[in-house]
């Protein structure tokens, strides 16, 4: 299946407001600094592809002398921003098997500019930009909930990312909002009669039908409201990956009820994507 078309720029453009207009709100919260605990660190930025500005980053270097690969860390709609990671020991594992970890403030969070169309071109432009500093190492994403939605599309378009992990993403963040947040529902059915191929585009399930062979790992918990199990298993089954419910978890919930399982089952991923890997920039040049 071929990787879907991105909606007409106009589409895109009132999409993004209607979307981002009707998203939950999130209080002000400072900026947090990494745990001394998580030392040593070191801040970084991206250049964003469109309306300039950057992209506010934290860079965690691997536990050995040489990384074994990067894992990028895009984290959920939460006011936490980057900084959602400094908790439930993903960096520390990451970090102890020898992976290099780099957390991402999505556009409107932390450092990093306002939203400017929908939010896989800024991923992809963190994962091209990596692409092509280390060409030989294994880059892989570790999204949550809304950072792992953006990542499928985007990784999607980039055969040299190496394995992926998803945890709470909904095949729809429209349909997860008609779940969620039913007082929206009136502005849902006008998003999609209005702009269909903004509506088709934002649908996980052609995306992850279109990914490129890789490892690739869906997490969600048995209680999410949002986020369905059977939605779980079929993008996994959609794009080739393996699914990990976890029992009595709410969203957002699988990692602080069962962190050694989702934790565990990343790093089995994530070893057998270096065991596998082809250098991803060859890769990705040679499906361009």
């Amino acid at each position: 299946m071929s990787v879907p078309p991105p909606p007409p720029a106009w589409q895109e453009a009132v999409g993004r407001r209607l979307f981002h207009g009707l998203a939950p709100r999130l209080g002000e919260r400072p900026r947090s600094a990494p745990p001394s605990t998580l030392s040593p660190f070191e801040e970084i930025t991206f250049n964003r592809p469109r309306g300039g500005g950057i992209l506010t980053a934290t860079r965690f270097p691997a536990g050995g002398p040489r990384a074994r690969g990067t894992v990028v860390l895009l984290h959920p709609w939460t006011a936490w921003g980057r900084a959602y990671f400094h908790r439930h020991g993903r960096i520390e594992a990451l970090r102890a098997a020898g992976f290099e970890a780099i957390t991402v403030d999505m556009p409107g969070f932390g450092g990093a500019g306002p939203v400017a169309g929908f939010l896989d071109r800024d991923v992809e432009a963190v994962l091209r930009t990596l692409l092509h500093r280390a060409p030989d190492r294994p880059l892989a994403v570790w999204g949550v909930s809304s950072g792992g939605y953006w990542a499928v599309p985007a990784i999607g378009r980039l055969p040299g990312v190496a394995a992926a992990v998803f945890e709470d993403v909904s095949p729809h963040l429209l349909e997860w909002s008609w779940r969620t947040s039913p007082w929206g529902r009136p502005f849902y059915v006008v998003f999609r009669l209005l702009l269909p191929s903004a509506w088709r585009y934002l649908d996980l399930r052609r995306h992850a039908a279109a990914l490129p062979p890789r490892p690739s790992l869906f997490v969600s918990g048995a209680l999410d409201d949002g986020v369905l199990p059977e939605e779980t298993r079929d993008l996994a089954s959609r794009a080739g990956g393996s699914a990990l419910v976890v029992a009595d978890a709410p969203h957002l919930g699988s990692i602080k009820i069962a962190p050694g399982r989702v934790v565990g089952a990343a790093l089995d991923l994530l070893e057998r994507s270096v065991a596998e890997a082809t250098p991803p920039l060859a890769a990705f040049e040679a499906l361009r």
